[in-house]
């Protein structure tokens, strides 16, 4: 069950809700298509849930995002980009285990 912590982040709202944000945002780049993706999908939302009030989760599908997309060369997905302050803080591309999900995060805080 997907969270309702987790937002879904567009070319036209990115900049808005994620390098504007007052608190730090993971990045799920994604696809339908993408089996490591869906394999990642639950982390993602234990994420949201775990740190949700402290770190803004969301995802950007990369098909219907280009620009976003590119603005950022993703090109393997899935590729989580951790922003804070509107800067790259880290990434990791590929499905990793949570632990290192809440190292990438622990980063920011």
């Amino acid at each position: 069950m997907a969270s309702d912590n987790v937002m879904t982040f567009t070319d036209a709202n990115f900049d808005r809700e994620v390098l504007q944000s007052d608190i730090p945002v993971l990045v799920d780049f994604w696809a339908t298509w993408c089996a490591p993706c869906k394999a990642i999908a639950p982390l993602i939302d234990a994420v949201a849930d775990d740190y949700n009030g402290k770190v803004k989760v969301g995802k950007v599908n990369v098909d219907d995002n280009p620009a976003t997309r590119g603005k950022y060369g993703v090109r393997g997905i899935p590729t989580l980009i951790l922003f804070k302050g509107g800067a790259i803080v880290d990434q990791v591309v590929g499905a990793v285990p949570k632990s290192q999900l809440d190292a990438l995060i622990a980063k920011a805080l």
